[in-house]
């Protein structure tokens, strides 16, 4: 007998009806529906449920939290009560693209492109805020790093470094491999795509400007057509379009070739008319656009530090909620691959936080039981870099606190901005994201996560307390 069966029949009904979805999975916390219609869904209906903490779409899925743990189980449920069967996380994706316009299915690509590998770049992000802490000046000894006092640790942290900073000087593999995967191709050949992009017989991209500068960029003479010989390292977009056309390269050759010479032909003919294509026109292209694009955001922070902070602290959650940020993702890989650090994610990083704060606050507004249950959970969640509980549990569904934290977070971004703090890598947001900082930023980030931690939780309790009690 299913455990959840009423619970289970209340949702279905606040949902429109089992007629009403096409596909439904589940994660650690939530149910996922692809619906055919989503105007047919009663949130005021769905949220009334007491197994219900919160509900949102996203992506074109329609997401019901339920709580890790009581969610696998709740899934049992539906599939023994209804006929829909299960379905893969990547089969209702599928079928929620269907009804998202072009910009949307563009955002959807890059997030299956960029989420696949996120896991090696937080934990390229993590080590070197280890490699910083153990190398920086004036955190344990006054102009010297901990290293310079105690040399026995100097090979252990440079040991630390070569592990941590691989991720970044390899990026263009982890792009190709999952890229080339996402579109349709064989991700071994993405991976060879990505070391073909950034081989020690080209001139390094980190090289090239002092190379130009002095006349001495390498060249191929290609039947008299000169080809600049460089490398991609750090570099997103040449990644991202390479793959794509390597993808798309070998599903034709794959069409068109017997399959007892496929083995000869394919990957042979793929790789050389991608390489030659990307050394010789996409490549030069995507680089000078990656580059335009990078040096655009880099000159806003430098003219005006307190604009370009407040601006992305006020768009980055809704960003959130549209899947948009992921295409910041990207300017962040191509800064931090650079070797630059990057200015934009330590403002997510605080942006996080403040969607923690506002949810805290309201766990000390709220009367229900289950509402302050959730809210305290989904904070500790935001601290600990995964704001969607907070976000789109609590925060949006009374709207008042997303805007508290949105205020918290653009103060906060505007206050590091304009003292210049930057991010070594991209790490774990949230209170942990103190250590992928500069050792030299982490005075003006401290104080920017006070901001971030406060005003959005005294904004919050203070409003709250002012609106009818009926409200919350």
């Amino acid at each position: 007998m299913a455990k959840y069966e009423q619970e289970v029949r209340d949702i279905l009904d606040a949902i429109g009806g089992e007629e009403n979805v096409d596909k439904v999975t589940h994660c650690v916390t939530r149910l996922r529906f692809a619906l055919k219609d989503e105007s047919k869904v009663d949130a005021d209906k769905l949220e009334s449920l007491d197994i219900v903490k919160g509900q949102f779409s996203s992506g074109g899925q329609f997401q019901v939290i339920i709580g890790q743990g009581t969610v696998d189980q709740v899934y049992r449920d539906i599939m023994e009560l209804t006929d829909l069967g299960e379905a893969s996380k990547d089969e209702v994706k599928e079928a929620s693209a269907k009804k998202m316009n072009p910009l949307q299915q563009f955002v959807k690509v890059l997030a299956d492109i960029f989420i696949p590998i996120l896991p090696a770049i937080v934990t390229a992000g993590l080590l070197l805020g280890v490699h910083n802490l153990l190398t920086g000046e004036n955190i344990f000894f006054d102009d010297a790093g901990l290293v310079d006092v105690y040399t026995q640790w100097a090979d252990f942290a440079d040991i630390i470094f070569v592990i941590a900073n691989a991720a970044f000087a390899f990026l263009p593999p982890l792009i190709a491999w999952s890229a080339v995967k996402r579109f349709g191709g064989s991700d071994l050949f993405g991976i060879v795509l990505g070391l073909i992009l950034v081989h020690p017989n080209l001139l390094s991209a980190f090289e090239y400007a002092g190379a130009q500068a002095d006349g001495e960029v390498p060249v191929w003479n290609l039947f008299g057509l000169e080809i600049e010989a460089i490398g991609y390292q750090g570099q997103v977009l040449p990644t991202l379009v390479a793959s794509w056309i390597l993808a798309k390269s070998e599903l034709w050759l794959r069409k068109k070739t017997p399959d007892a010479i496929q083995l000869l032909v394919v990957a042979p003919a793929a790789l050389l008319f991608t390489g030659l294509v990307t050394f010789i026109i996409i490549g030069p292209i995507t680089f000078t656009i990656g580059t335009s694009i990078t040096d655009f955001f880099v000159w806003l922070f430098d003219v005006t530090p307190a604009l370009g902070g407040l601006v992305y602290g006020i768009a980055y959650a809704p960003l959130v909620v549209t899947g948009m940020h992921h295409v910041f993702l990207a300017v962040d890989l191509q800064l931090t691959g650079a070797g630059q650090g990057t200015f934009l994610w330590p403002i997510l990083a605080l942006s996080n936080m403040a969607q923690g704060s506002a949810a805290l606050a309201m766990m000390f507004l709220a009367k229900n039981e289950n509402l302050r249950g959730l809210s305290g959970t989904s904070a500790l969640s935001a601290y600990l870099g995964v704001t969607e509980p907070a976000m789109f549990g609590v925060n949006i569904r009374y709207r008042f606190p997303f805007v508290m934290a949105i205020i918290g977070a653009a103060s906060a971004g505007m206050f590091i901005s304009i003292n210049n703090v930057l991010a070594a890598a991209v790490g774990v947001g949230g209170v942990p994201a103190i250590f992928s900082i500069f050792p030299e930023d982490w005075g003006p980030f401290f104080i920017g996560m006070l901001i971030a931690l406060i005003v959005p939780l005294v904004l919050t309790y203070l409003y709250g307390k002012m609106i009818s009690k009926e409200e919350i």
